[in-house]
């Protein structure tokens, strides 16, 4: 039946009414709905050509309608082809303008083009859009031969160019997400172009069409058609073919989602969009992969292992484990400590194995929390294994409470990222500045919660954080000294840059407030100076300007210059005192390192006079006699660095400490070989 060209724009969004948003799998049927009726429509104005499409002449549709996901204001793309000898040129363009003038005159943008199977295969050829474009083309009307001899033709043409154009596809994608910024972190994203976007969508499928690799299918396919609603919804609410979720937007689109509120809606668009993200990564990775072995092979390829420790091998990029994993509930931390200090993301099917082990008993054993504090303090590394970690639900199962800050939006406009991942940004910041504490582990962890209590309806995120915190450390079992002073840094990590900022610094007042924040203590001080300036940094540049650095720091040198002095410190069950023999030992250009036995592991107390980076060449030496730092506790007493580490030995064999201070000794003279 021959539909009015007049009702189109009308009639599809009819087919989208708010009625039908939110119903359990409305999304794919309204798609369907509108894809089915746009089609319709197109083949009555094929039909209305009087005679002029003969054999050798299709219509063919590319893009959202091609893939059969338009929505309801979409964009139609069509491509007119022939095959060269049915039609003149003057016929070709009489078709055209009868099918394009009735689209234009509806209303229905209209992206269009008249080509030869030739053609088209050199326009993919020359455009790597075009031929991703070209994949999904469908038929529509006319000789439906045709069109699939060209959809075969671009499929066989991309499989045989793959090894050409995977560093295109992966150069274009690194330029549009550069432009376009990250879908799971935006407050306005772009629900197309942006990295974890719909056309990344596009990608993983054209990746499978190369044959290169599989894509990932499930929650990837969920997220995407979570993605899909909001931008069907989206276009309803403001009547345009729009992708931009502009902050006017939120209320209205929640609602026809049927969210409570904006935010659960900017929460479930950030996990999709992570979820795309990651799994684009992922395959990225495996096509890859594929691809050098295609590059490479000459008979049978073998598996390049390289051992990290405890059963992690480098492989392609990637973190594996070399065999089956056995039921240890601490296995998934220490592959995560591994994969990220060497800075490899974990592969899928590692993660996958790794989350299908027993949960960790409650509380932790001393292993894990110390593992977990090691992959806090991984640096940069951190980052991708997290992420992966959070995927495959190994973090929730961890941390109970990151469920309710997972992908939870920041109006604020000093912050640049989701709540979760601000939280991942400042223990690496954090990370990098251990050095200036005598306790980095509880830096780390306090850097890993200080926000944890930003969630629906809280009142004063510090508080509520401190609250969450102390549950769940004390449910893990850290000690309860160590949890009083994590809560202390999470319910006042905002003290210090607002006395800083909103008095004078030079007022008694302002620096007993300060000081008393800290609990009166000079270990407490430090550890909450450095998570201010961490939280800061990770927050953006708006929230870490000169201005606001220089007056925290003299906020700080005045509380120094006011603060009792400082006492032994403790670490272990014993002080570490510099007694006459670490003078002498000192004096005559010997560190002293004392080693004994602990479960597990070994306790290392280091005395050295104190020196521009005497805490990296302390690192260094035990990495390289292949120990694994677990903790570090740093402290100076006149002038003498007091170090003590916690140290894992994949061998179980005990350290040197003879060797150690050999090693100190000569690093220290300026012998880097």
């Amino acid at each position: 039946m021959s539909l009015p060209a007049s009702d189109v724009s009308g009639a599809r969004l009819d087919l989208a009414g708010t009625r039908t948003f939110t119903v359990p799998g409305a999304g794919p049927v309204r798609r369907s709905a509108i894809g089915e009726y746009t089609t319709t429509w197109l083949r009555s104005l094929w039909e209305q050509a009087d005679g002029r499409a003969p054999q050798g002449v299709a219509l063919a549709s590319v893009g959202s309608l091609g893939r059969g996901d338009a929505g309801p204001l979409s964009d139609i793309d069509l491509v007119l082809l022939h095959d060269g000898r049915a039609l003149t040129e003057r016929e070709l363009t009489a078709l055209a303008e009868s099918l394009w003038y009735p689209i234009w005159d509806a209303k229905v943008r209209l992206d269009h083009s008249v080509r030869t199977l030739a053609q088209c295969r050199q326009v993919a050829s020359a455009d790597l859009s075009a031929a991703v474009g070209l994949l999904d083309i469908s038929h529509v009307a006319g000789d439906a031969e045709l069109v699939a001899g060209v959809r075969a033709t671009i499929a066989h043409d991309w499989r045989a160019n793959a090894r050409k154009r995977l560093p295109q596809l992966t150069s274009g994608l690194a330029e549009r997400h550069a432009r376009h910024g990250e879908l799971a972190q935006a407050i306005e994203p772009d629900l197309k172009e942006a990295r974890g976007g719909l056309r990344d969508m596009t990608v993983l499928r054209a990746l499978a069409a190369a044959w290169l690799t599989d894509r990932p299918h499930g929650e990837v396919d969920r997220a995407y058609a979570r993605l899909l609603d909001v931008r069907d919804a989206l276009q309803v609410v403001t009547g345009r073919g729009r992708d931009r979720l502009g902050r006017e937007e939120h209320d209205a689109v929640a609602a026809l989602l049927g969210f409570r509120d904006s935010d659960e809606l900017l929460t479930m668009v950030s996990s999709s969009g992570r979820t795309l993200a990651y799994a684009l990564d992922a395959t990225l990775r495996r096509a890859g992969q594929s691809q050098r072995a295609r590059t490479l092979r000459v008979g049978p390829r073998r598996s390049q292992l390289l051992a990290l420790g405890y059963g992690v091998f480098e492989h392609d990029g990637e973190a594996v484990l070399g065999s089956a994993p056995a039921p240890d509930p601490v296995l998934p931390l220490r592959a995560a400590v591994v994969a990220a200090r060497a800075g490899l993301p974990l592969a899928p099917q590692t993660l996958t194995n790794l989350a299908a082990l027993p949960d960790l008993p409650r509380p932790w054993p001393d292993l894990a929390r110390d593992l977990f504090t090691d992959l806090l303090a991984a640096g940069p590394g951190l980052l991708p294994v997290w992420s992966g970690l959070t995927q495959v639900g190994l973090v929730h199962r961890w941390l109970p409470a990151w469920g309710a800050v997972d992908s939870r939006p920041q109006r604020n406009p000093v912050h640049r990222h989701t709540v979760d991942r601000h939280l991942i940004e400042t223990v690496v910041e954090a990370g990098a500045m251990v050095r200036e504490v005598a306790r980095p582990d509880l830096l780390l962890l306090a850097a890993l919660l200080h926000d944890i209590g930003k969630v629906a309806g809280a009142q004063d995120h510090s508080h509520t954080g401190a609250r969450i915190a102390h549950e769940l450390l004390t449910d893990l079992g850290w000690p309860a000294a160590d949890v009083d002073t994590i809560v202390t840094l999470v319910a006042e990590h905002l003290t210090l840059i607002e006395l800083a900022t909103r008095r004078d610094v030079g007022d008694p007042a302002t620096i007993a407030a300060a000081w008393t924040a800290a609990r009166s203590d000079h270990d407490t001080f430090d550890l909450l100076r450095v998570l201010t300036t961490a939280d800061a940094r990770a927050a953006g540049p708006k929230a870490w300007t000169d201005w606001r650095a220089g007056l925290l720091a003299s906020l700080c040198a005045a509380v120094r210059s006011h603060a009792v002095d400082r006492a032994p410190t403790e670490v272990g069950g014993r002080a570490l005192e510099v007694g006459p023999d670490i003078i002498e030992s000192l004096a005559g250009g010997q560190p002293v390192v004392r080693v004994r036995s602990l479960d597990p592991g070994y306790g290392v107390e280091i005395y050295d006079r104190d020196r521009l980076g005497l805490f990296a060449d302390t690192a260094g030496v035990l990495a390289a006699q292949g120990f694994t730092v677990r903790t570090a506790t740093v402290r100076t007493v006149d002038d003498v660095a007091a170090n003590w580490w916690l140290l894992e030995t994949p061998g179980g064999d005990p350290p040197d400490g003879a060797r150690i201070a050999s090693g100190l000794s000569a690093l220290a003279r300026g012998e880097r070989t």
